[in-house]
């Protein structure tokens, strides 16, 4: 099937979480748990939905392998930090669509993101990762000012 399934539950033992995972659950949660964590769980499930069940995603000349945690451009690996890597699999997975800096910032740090002051250090990842891209001839990430991100074609 393919609905996502995560399956919520008291039980935090592991012979539960592997019982549910091997029945074909997409991920398991155990009580107590912050109402924020479900909710980027929910959003990493409907992410992979997005693959339609490959390992290897596809924009123009850049390629993603999500097993190996892999960029490509023109078939060459990409040397990118684990950051810039998820950044750009979330950029790629919702091109078109414009990203302010907390909804990077919750993607990447999860919980995390709601402890800082400000979201400089987004600003710093998206630089490093846009320079790498443009470098290699891939200028995908545009700056819609005062709003956030997008990732798409001229």
């Amino acid at each position: 099937k393919e609905t996502a399934t995560i399956i919520i539950s008291a039980n935090n033992s592991l012979d539960d979480k592997l019982k549910g995972l091997d029945l074909g659950a997409d991920d398991y949660l155990t009580k107590p748990f912050h109402l924020a964590e479900l909710n980027s769980r929910i959003k990493a499930v409907l992410r992979r939905g997005k693959f339609g069940g490959t390992e290897r995603l596809e924009f123009n000349e850049i390629s993603i392998d999500t097993r190996s945690r892999t960029a490509y451009i023109n078939d060459k690996a990409m040397a990118l930090t684990r950051k810039e890597y998820d950044l750009l699999l979330f950029f790629i997975t919702n091109k078109g669509r414009v990203l302010s800096k907390e909804i990077i910032a919750e993607h990447l740090w999860g919980d995390h993101s709601d402890m800082v002051d400000n979201y400089d250090f987004i600003y710093v990842h998206i630089n490093n990762l846009r320079k790498k891209l443009t470098d290699a001839g891939a200028k995908y990430i545009k700056t819609a000012y005062g709003s956030g991100y997008k990732f798409m074609e001229d």
